[in-house]
């Protein structure tokens, strides 16, 4: 069997160095003739978190190398007014480590050549690196179809500045429906974000193919708008899922097994779930207001609440020692039998939980695919990132998700008040409605994509001829 051999360029974000690494398992599922190498670079923050995360990665699947890069110096802090543009300043300081890198041990072995270097979103620059070494680019791109389609267009504008919230709805072709400009990602309402997002646009146009983390059925319209046009092929190759690994997050075994044993106690589909990612949190006034919506609800609730990092630090947020202290007086107390507070969860194994009924999700894409392949109902609380225009799509274009909010940002002083969020949880937890119904359906189209014969399946195919022509 001829073997080639792939380079893969995450950045090192928890939702995508776990995205990365699903897509090089899926390859290698279907095509044993890869050698995969993941270049493995150090996030520039949370150097606890980071440590741990190395010990771990070679532990996922032994069927792939790793490599942890040495460490480029992270900028200056005034990159931080936008957090895109400091994360893609920081990648591009190890254009240096990923070349030698590739030259000294992935191309040392000169019996297997190198097909492809896939970069992510962030890495784009790297492509500058593969077009040195004569090698083919190929972006990884984590998110959905619909932010790709938003990004490929910024080249594409005639006033090349960033978006302000009170701009007119924009006509996209990736949505189904205009796009007003307050649900813009916060890095394009931002002149160094904005201009960092275009040049990654441009950039990914030189690339032999973009992979996306998506599948045909849900996106469809965002995936054909890719068609007829100046872009390289797009492969739709989701959902790509760390479906029963571990976390590398790090995981607190006797914290875990005691959420998975109070939800063992819950009636099926009797509990809404409240998670917000990795960075995800919320300032105390907004905790409030979250308590006493769930106790108005009435509903079985599992909430995951973290504490902020000290202004101004570049940390991830952290679990409470003690949630008296944002929560309102009698809270706990009042809620012990229908409720559970809690740090950090394993997502996913609760997603998977019988007794889940209602998800209220920040958006991420990987919550986004999650929920969807496990069939619970999302109610939308975006935060930063391109969560607002997924929760846009996934309400208004794929009528998939039940709107609390499109445009919240976790920067901003806005308040979601508490009979906002009560009738919003009633909402998603309603047993026979449309969204729960299509929901279920999506979940069967989802994991049907990844099998022998399904739209993703048969992408991996295109993809992998596409690499070794």
């Amino acid at each position: 069997m001829k073997k080639a051999q792939l380079v893969l360029v995450p950045s090192p974000g928890i939702g995508h160095l776990v995205s990365t690494i699903e897509f090089a398992k899926r390859l290698l599922d279907q095509d044993e003739s890869f050698l995969v190498t993941v270049l493995v670079i150090k996030a520039p923050f949370a150097p606890d978190i980071d440590t741990s995360n190395q010990s771990k990665i070679a532990t996922i699947d032994t069927r792939i190398k790793y490599i942890t890069l040495p460490q480029a110096t992270p900028p200056d802090l005034e990159f931080l007014r936008s957090p895109e543009n400091y994360v893609s300043t920081f990648m591009e300081a190890h254009k240096p480590h990923i070349r030698d890198a590739v030259i000294n041990q992935v191309m040392s072995n000169k019996s297997v050549p190198i097909v492809g270097l896939v970069v992510d979103l962030f890495c784009s620059s790297m492509i500058e690196v593969a077009k040195e070494l004569g090698i083919s680019s190929y972006v990884y791109f984590a998110s959905g179809a619909a932010f790709l389609g938003l990004l490929l267009y910024l080249p594409t504008r005639q006033d090349q500045v960033e978006f302000k919230e009170t701009d007119p709805d924009l006509t996209l072709p990736c949505f189904v429906n205009p796009v007003p400009a307050r649900i813009m990602p916060s890095v394009l309402l931002k002149d160094g974000g904005y201009i960092c997002f275009e040049n990654h646009a441009r950039r990914f146009k030189e690339a032999k193919g973009i992979i996306v983390n998506t599948f045909t059925e849900l996106e469809s319209h965002a995936v054909s708008s890719f068609s007829g046009k100046d872009t390289p092929p797009v492969y739709p190759v989701g959902p790509l899922l760390n479906i029963n690994g571990q976390s590398l997050m790090g995981s607190n075994l006797e914290e875990h097994g005691k959420i998975m044993r109070w939800l063992d106690d819950q009636p099926e589909k009797s509990v809404v779930f409240l998670c917000f990612g990795s960075i995800g949190r919320f300032r105390e006034a907004q905790v409030k207001e979250i308590a006493l919506g769930l106790e108005q609800s009435g509903h079985r609730f599992l909430w995951s609440i973290r504490k902020p990092p000290p202004e101004g630090q570049l940390k991830l947020p952290s679990d409470y020692s003690s949630y008296e202290e944002v929560l309102p007086n009698g809270f706990l107390e009042r809620t012990k039998n229908i409720g559970m507070v809690c740090g950090w969860t394993p997502q996913m194994q609760v997603l998977a939980h019988k007794a889940v009924a209602g998800f209220v999700s920040h958006c991420g894409w990987n919550s986004v695919l999650e929920s969807l392949w496990h069939g619970v109902p999302v109610l939308t609380w975006p935060m930063y990132a391109e969560q607002q225009t997924n929760a846009f799509e996934m309400v208004k274009d794929l009528g998939l998700a039940v709107e609390m909010t499109l445009d919240y940002r976790m920067r901003s002083n806005d308040i979601v008040l508490a009979d906002k969020i009560a009738e919003s949880v009633k909402c998603v937890m309603e047993e026979d409605s449309e969204i729960r119904t299509k929901v279920n359906a999506m979940s069967e189209i989802s994991r049907k994509a990844v099998m022998d014969g399904g739209s993703s399946f048969a992408a991996f195919g295109d993809l992998i001829e596409n690499m070794l022509s």
